[in-house]
């Protein structure tokens, strides 16, 4: 699945700066990297390549103080849609032996598996 979003240049950071603008709607820079949890530098990186290649724009508001906003441009939701198209169809094609039940219960176990980590990254940082 990588492999196939990476051919479009695009790293899970961006992937994901594209995923939360097009659930949450337009965000400062700052707040957006708060949002997602990342390193805002890393974060301006990804908003740098995505406005170069015109996926999202940013403008300047100043409401209590200046801010940068980031939207989601018409091409970056058709990128975004493209790319969880193509996901699904990866998808597809992996889990084709499984049953409905199956795949439920595998999605199941990798939530649990997803939020065990989640708890123990959480534990590690609260203790550094």
């Amino acid at each position: 699945m990588t492999e196939r979003v990476s051919v479009g240049g695009l790293s899970p950071l961006h992937r994901s700066v594209l995923k939360t603008l097009a659930e949450r709607g337009p965000h400062a820079r700052r707040d957006l990297a708060a949002q997602m949890d990342v390193p805002p530098a890393d974060v301006s990186r990804a908003i740098r390549d995505l406005l170069a290649q015109g996926l999202v724009q940013d403008m300047v508001v100043n409401i209590g103080g200046r801010h940068e906003v980031v939207t989601l441009t018409p091409t970056g939701t058709t990128a975004l849609t493209t790319m969880q198209d193509d996901m699904n169809a990866v998808q597809d094609v992996l889990l084709a032996s499984l049953t409905r039940g199956e795949r439920t219960q595998l999605h199941y176990l990798l939530r649990r598996v997803c939020a065990t980590a989640a708890r123990i990254g959480a534990v590690r940082s609260a203790s550094s």
